[in-house]
């Protein structure tokens, strides 16, 4: 059964769509943010936090055999030793603190002319940076209601009463 099997193929073949993300993942390391197609920073994203966390774990191992061991797993993966040197001496202290979620997707706007594809910019999440603040669901129709009747009222005119007729 090919159950859990699923990527993105990219239209390619096994041998060239390693080869693509690997160049992907080499780039996005030297660089720190890359601008390509949506699908691809898709396939990319799995593929690159994988590498990370193996630089993370590298970095917590005590014994030095177990750390080049997974570097060179990296390595098989990534295929660039300059690229994979810098992950693993420098760039892997700014997702230390980080328990996951160490790329972003920014979709362009227009599409690309030639083949009409949707462009995207993956970058590495900074160190600091939390995100957005998720919300906490839908909130019912019932409570929208009830919490926009105050509002109403205090955007009201005030009822001012009338002074009494002055008589002459």
């Amino acid at each position: 059964m090919r159950h859990g099997k699923h990527h993105a193929s990219l239209g390619v073949t096994i041998g060239h769509r390693r080869a693509m993300l690997s160049n992907l993942a080499a780039a996005l390391i030297t660089h720190g943010r890359i601008e390509t197609t949506l699908t691809k920073a898709k396939a990319l994203r799995p593929f690159i936090e994988k590498v990370i966390t193996k630089a993370k774990q590298a970095a917590a191992k005590t014994e030095k055999k177990d750390a080049i061991h997974l570097r060179r797993v990296a390595l098989s993966a990534v295929r660039d030793e300059t690229a994979v040197t810098l992950l693993f001496n420098e760039k892997y202290k700014e997702f230390v603190s980080r328990p996951g979620g160490y790329t972003r997707i920014y979709k362009l706007g227009p599409q690309r002319i030639s083949d009409a594809a949707e462009l995207a910019i993956i970058e590495f999440v900074k160190a600091d940076d939390t995100g957005y603040k998720k919300s906490k669901g839908r909130k019912s129709a019932k409570s929208a209601k009830t919490k926009a009747t105050p509002a109403a009222e205090a955007t009201a005119a005030p009822v001012v009463p009338a002074e009494p007729e002055a008589k002459a």
